[in-house]
């Protein structure tokens, strides 16, 4: 078989581009297990918390602060088990009537293609056609949020998800009470 390898320019070829197909296969679904990205993102700032700090600096007459963010529900991300798990708390806040699923200062095991929803079930459940889709995981490890559609009723949804669509895995969820 090898004599016939290497006298034959197609035969080369196409091992060639197989071989070049399974390693980038491979990088693609075991490297983000050693890669990790971590993001540090403040909740966005206000429009009347920048008027009112401006406001404040200019005369020191006493006004009302603007309120600031309202924890909604709050969670803390779980296990699955050695190679699906993460860490730290996730929260739905409000802030200047926009919603946001914050994640503080989280720890969460890279994968290939994850993504974030609010999902109706508990637990990790996760029904793709009825939970809310955020967006891909914006970082494996610190701070970020995610803006929620307006209109969203929180209490339709009992857990956050990061799941793995390439092959329908859960990564970690948290339950929100």
């Amino acid at each position: 078989m090898f004599v016939r390898v290497r006298k034959n320019r197609p035969a080369q070829v196409a091992l060639a581009l197989g071989l070049g197909a399974a390693a980038a296969f491979g990088w693609w679904t075991i490297s983000p297990l050693f890669l990790t990205k971590t993001l540090n993102e403040d909740l966005p700032a206000t429009a009347t918390s920048i008027v009112a700090a401006a406001a404040r600096s200019a005369t020191i007459a006493a006004t009302a602060a603007p309120a600031g963010p309202k924890t909604l529900v709050i969670g803390q991300l779980q296990r699955v088990d050695d190679l699906h798990r993460g860490s730290g708390p996730v929260s739905v806040v409000e802030l200047d009537g926009k919603t946001f699923l914050r994640f503080d200062n989280v720890a969460i095991q890279n994968g290939p293609d994850l993504h974030v929803y609010l999902a109706r079930g508990s637990g990790g459940a996760y029904d793709g056609s009825r939970d809310l889709y955020l967006g891909a995981l914006k970082a494996t490890n610190g701070s970020f949020n995610y803006e929620l559609p307006a209109g969203t009723t929180i209490a339709d949804y009992k857990s956050v998800v990061v799941w793995c669509r390439a092959f329908t895995v859960l990564f970690t969820w948290a339950d929100l009470r």
